[in-house]
């Protein structure tokens, strides 16, 4: 039988996995929104770009008020950093399409 303090240290771990992973794949979904407006530009509606820059905003929230639990591993740190990055750069290409249609 596992320890209480083991088995909560693992679903805490296992959480902490998924978490990281949801943010990734929202990335991926947003970044596929955003490069298939760039190719039609019927796609950037007002209602789009409404959406799209409170996705944006809600996912730099998220990475941003990340505090890392101290038992995260250093590979942790170094997906939340090239996450934060990844946010920046979904932003400009955000911006690039909304000055098309603008």
């Amino acid at each position: 039988m596992a320890m209480p303090k083991d088995e909560i240290q693992s679903e805490m771990t296992a959480a902490w996995e998924t978490y990281l992973a949801a943010l990734e794949k929202s990335m991926d979904i947003l970044e596929k929104d955003i490069q298939e407006a760039k190719e039609m530009a019927s796609v950037c509606t007002a209602e789009w770009c409404d959406a799209t820059e409170h996705t944006i905003d809600e996912l730099n929230n998220a990475l941003f008020s990340i505090s890392e639990p101290r038992w995260s591993r250093p590979e942790d740190s170094k997906r939340i950093k090239l996450l934060k990055r990844r946010i920046y750069d979904l932003y400009v290409n955000y911006k690039g399409v909304f000055a098309q249609v603008s």
